[in-house]
């Protein structure tokens, strides 16, 4: 009867130990077969481009062939939630962004998932600091000068943005919030109809994107005061910082993070995570990336990524309820 339940006892244990076996060899066989790349927003854009470049080299790099599946909506959440109901496998990647994963949990009132909770963050990819531009017209050419010019005139000048709750909105808010100044936001549906106004004097000022607002800048039609991120753009190598200007809390930078679910096996996260700390570093994709004025985030990666995208969500949301800005 002993040497029964002794039996019956190493027959549990192997059955208790036989998932986590299979789970581990799963993952040192993976990738298998083609992964996909879900990219929650339209196919087109700057995100849509670089993210089909990543796909190529990451596929490259792993033997298998990368797919990426655009799935935009409700600024990227829609997208997101969907990959969240695919398996945790490690065959469903996701291009996480400072709206997906941090601002948008404040600014729609249905996102559906936890942005800390069901996700792994795998590596950063790329950060894309924003150009204060303004009309040349204006009275002010500097930053101060436009600083002292709104405090004297609280709420009269405008700034135009993509839309509510996009980078180019919220970057604005941060910095009036930052400055101790009143704007008026005008929100339009994209950057071109805003840029169009702004040259035209129809806005005083806005924050975009240098690959969208510097040919503006080179040709005379705009005037570039600041650049947000933490260093100045090559493409600009004039342009101060808003921390050169005495503002270092206005310091932000729209951002790509891969992740996967929460549940993707540890093995499976740092494999790609490896290979996108090659990926990002490639000669193709460095050169795109500058193209875009954008920098790679070499290194994050593990509890340093962890943390930025912890800071992010507490920032951006408190950015969104100081501005009031709601989506449905």
């Amino acid at each position: 009867m002993r040497t029964l339940i002794k039996v019956l006892a190493a027959c549990s244990g192997f059955c208790l130990l036989a998932p986590a076996a299979l789970a581990a060899g799963e993952a040192e066989a993976w990738p298998t077969k083609p992964l996909t790349f879900v990219v929650p927003f339209t196919p087109g854009g700057i995100t849509d481009n670089t993210s089909r470049l990543l796909a190529q080299k990451l596929g490259e790099k792993l033997g298998q062939q990368v797919v990426v599946d655009n799935r935009p909506g409700a600024g990227g959440s829609i997208g997101v939630d969907s990959a969240l109901r695919q398996p945790a496998d490690g065959y469903t990647l996701i291009y996480g962004t400072q709206g997906t994963h941090a601002a948008n949990l404040a600014l729609y009132r249905n996102v559906r998932y936890d942005p800390i909770k069901d996700f792994t963050p795998v590596h950063g990819l790329s950060e894309s600091p924003l150009v204060l531009v303004i009309n040349p017209n204006r009275p002010f050419k500097t930053v101060p000068e436009l600083v002292a010019y709104a405090k004297q005139n609280p709420g009269k000048l405008n700034f135009g943005s993509a839309g509510a709750g996009t980078g180019t909105h919220l970057t604005a808010e941060l910095f009036q919030t930052t400055a101790g100044i009143k704007l008026t936001h005008v929100p339009y549906k994209g950057s071109s109809p805003a840029i169009t106004d702004l040259i035209a004097g129809n806005l005083d000022l806005m924050f975009d994107y240098a690959a969208v607002v510097l040919p503006f800048v080179q040709s005379g039609k705009l005037k570039a005061l600041a650049v947000t991120g933490k260093a100045r753009l090559a493409g600009a190598p004039d342009l101060p910082t808003v921390a050169e200007l005495g503002y270092p809390a206005a310091e932000s930078s729209a951002w790509g993070v891969m992740f996967v679910a929460s549940k993707t096996p540890a093995p499976i996260v740092k494999r790609l995570a490896d290979a996108m700390a090659d990926v990002i570093v490639n000669p193709d994709v460095l050169a795109a990336t500058e193209k875009f004025g954008s920098v790679p985030m070499r290194g994050m990666r593990g509890e340093k990524l962890d943390a930025f995208v912890k800071s992010e969500l507490t920032r951006w949301r408190e950015v969104v309820q100081n501005s009031g800005a709601k989506l449905e």
